[in-house]
This record gives C-alpha cells, structure tokens and sequence, in this order.
C-alpha cells in the first residue's frame, strides 16, 4: 500500500486512512535540529580534548561523562527532556524540545567517534604543517579535520540512524498527537514516522499501515545515509584536491 498518495497525504481516520507526509516532515525536523545542535558541539569537544586538553583529571570526567551518557537508555533522556525542556523551560510538546533531547543523546556517539577519527591523525601531519609556520589552528582546521572527515561522517551517520529510529525519547518531548498538517513551525508538536510506528502496532489500528511506515522509515534511513555518504566523498575530494 505504499503510493504517491500514502507519501504525500496526511493520515485520517486516526490512521486508518491517508499517509504519512506530515510523519515524514516532522522526522527530517527532528534530524536537522539535533543534528545540527549535536555536531558543532560534539566536533568541538573531541578537538578540545584530542589537541588541547592535556592527560589529567579534567579529561578523566569528561570521557568517563561521555561514557555514561552513552550507556543511559532512551527512555530516561525522554523523562529528562520532559522535565526540563517541555516543563521547566515552557516549550511544551513540540519538535524543538524533541530535537534538543535527541541532540543530548546523540552527543556521545558524535564526540567518541570523532576524537578517534582525529586521533587516527598522523601526527606526521600536524608536525609538517606547523613546521611551515602554520598556526595549531589552521593546522587542525586545514590538516586534521579534513583528514578526519571519514570518520566524523562515520559518527553523523549512526547519530541519523539513531535519531530517526528513536521512539521513547520522542513520545515525551515532542508528543503524539496525530498530525494532520505539515508543521509550520518548530516549536509545533508532531509525531515523528517512529512514533507513529510504535502508535498504530500498539493500537492495531492497521497492521498495512503499520508495515507500509515501517518501510517508509527503512527508505527513509537509506536515503538519508546515501546523502550523507555522497557527502562527504565530495567533501573529501575537495580537501584532497586542495
């Protein structure tokens, strides 16, 4: 039952009928935001503490912090999203407090791969761009990260999978009701095409729709991981040609 009409209408019947556009748009919504929120900070953070933070107990924490948040179930940064971003802070349910909580679970993938991305370094090359009298900022800049991007590609990619396949965390923060517009704004509340999976095989509203989303959500991940691949090789020639 996937046609151009289940991809570009939004659902009636509390499910039953209709499609998943409105799913679809609030799930590229929620992997824009946190990715977009997780990846400067994460990137950042595995710089510091790859080439400038020396060995000491500061960097102790933070790996060991990294760690275990990595290690936190899903449904755990919901409740704390719940808390903090949709009551303490007054978002209420909406896109916004979804993405900054998948951009808070993500993190860890981001900084942990990314600070061995650039560990896998040659420090052969940071030695010859600082020896032409290139400052360590443009070296990491001009030398590491692009020698990096593999693996910082590597680390967005899971983040992606991650995100778009993230129910619990969601179901508290950006909530659940069904969504019969394309959200206007990001600070709209909205089911994501996981939540909307998780919603009809929970209610047995229609086990068709359900498998056709599920699919949907798989062609989805596909898609998103090929951009992001295609990506990155340009990015990756572009350094090497410079």
């Amino acid at each position: 039952h996937i046609n151009w009409e289940f991809l570009t209408t939004a659902p009636k019947n509390n499910g039953v009928n209709g499609g998943v556009l409105p799913m679809i748009v609030n799930t590229l919504y929620i992997i824009i935001l946190s990715i977009g929120i997780a990846t400067p900070i994460g990137v950042g953070a595995a710089i510091y503490l790859q080439e400038y933070a020396k060995p000491g107990r500061t960097v102790k924490i933070i790996r060991f912090s990294t760690e275990t948040l990595a290690g936190i179930p899903s449904i755990i940064y919901g409740l704390f999203g719940y808390v903090f971003f949709v009551i303490v802070l007054n978002m209420g349910w909406s896109l916004l407090a979804g993405g900054l909580t998948l951009s808070i679970m993500i993190l860890p993938t981001i900084v942990r791969t990314t600070e061995e991305a650039i560990k896998a370094v040659p420090q052969s090359y940071r030695e010859g761009s600082l020896a032409l009298g290139a400052s360590k900022l443009r070296t990491i800049m001009k030398v590491v990260l692009p020698s990096a991007i593999p693996g910082i590609l590597a680390a967005i990619i899971l983040s992606i999978g991650r995100a778009v396949g993230e129910s619990a965390a969601l179901y508290f923060t950006a909530g659940t009701a069904l969504s019969r517009v394309i959200p206007k704004s990001i600070t709209d509340s909205g089911r994501t095409l996981s939540v909307h999976l998780y919603l009809l095989a929970k209610e047995a509203i229609s086990f068709e729709k359900t498998y056709a989303t599920a699919t949907v959500l798989l062609i989805t991940v596909a898609l998103i991981n090929f951009a992001a691949n295609r990506l990155g090789a340009m990015l990756l020639r572009r350094t090497t040609a410079k």
